[in-house]
């Protein structure tokens, strides 16, 4: 140990690192920027936000072509930086999706800790909580027409798919139920507005809030459950991306 390291104290705060680069020409300044961004996200675990990123480089310096500079450089690459949850994040391609499976097994690619495929009447839930947020368990029973067990809320909400909203205004203030960021995540989505248009599919007719909260259920939307069948088809999280 040097000398100097000797005398640092334990919580002292390490150099404040020089984000400006005055010192070196434009396209020297420009290299590190995209370096020190691309080290960051790679280091990271979950999507790394834009105020994380502003910290490592010039005041400014545009993050939106820094990122561009950077995804052009890994066009033939079989991983890519992609915006998703608000952040951005390394992800492999999903043409490469078999081949990471074939070599670590159906589990790899998922998500949070403990998550794993879900039931299709899990993922019909968590499609209408998607689309309709914030709503309420008894909202989601009559859309089904019949009880949302609240074991079915903990399962999504164990996975970090959903979470707690604001009361609702109906008799009792029961709660709402909301997406988080890792529903956005594992789905490869930056925010909601990229899930398909609710207004396409109800101009379609194969959507409609309305009646689907009176109990009006397309056919193929019920649970299978109604049926007797005691296997419900399983339904993939995490789609072809993998992290």
């Amino acid at each position: 140990m040097s000398e100097a390291s000797a005398r640092q104290k334990p919580n002292e705060q390490p150099a404040l690192l020089d984000t400006e680069l005055d010192h070196l020409p434009p396209e020297l300044r420009w290299r590190e920027w995209m370096g020190r961004v691309e080290a960051v996200v790679f280091a990271a675990s979950e999507p790394v936000s834009r105020e994380v990123l502003a910290r490592v480089v010039g005041k400014n310096c545009n993050l939106e072509l820094i990122i561009d500079d950077i995804r052009a450089e890994l066009a033939g690459r079989p991983y890519e930086l992609v915006a998703v949850a608000g952040g951005w994040q390394h992800r492999t391609k999903k043409a490469f999706a078999d081949v990471i499976r074939s070599a670590f097994g159906a589990a790899a690619g998922q998500g949070a800790e403990g998550s794993r495929e879900l039931s299709q009447s899990e993922a019909l839930v968590l499609m209408c909580i998607a689309y309709f947020q914030p709503i309420t368990r008894g909202e989601l029973s009559t859309f089904f027409g019949k009880e949302v067990s609240r074991d079915l809320i903990g399962v999504l909400r164990a996975q970090d798919l959903i979470a707690s909203g604001p009361r609702s205004p109906q008799p009792g203030s029961p709660y709402t139920y909301v997406t988080t960021k890792n529903f956005l995540s594992q789905f490869g989505l930056d925010t909601l507005r990229q899930l398909p248009d609710f207004e396409a599919l109800e101009d379609a007719g194969l959507l409609s809030k309305e009646k689907l909260l009176a109990g009006d259920i397309p056919v193929g939307l019920a649970s299978r459950e109604a049926d007797g069948e005691e296997e419900e088809e399983r339904v993939d999280v995490v789609g072809d991306e993998t992290a």
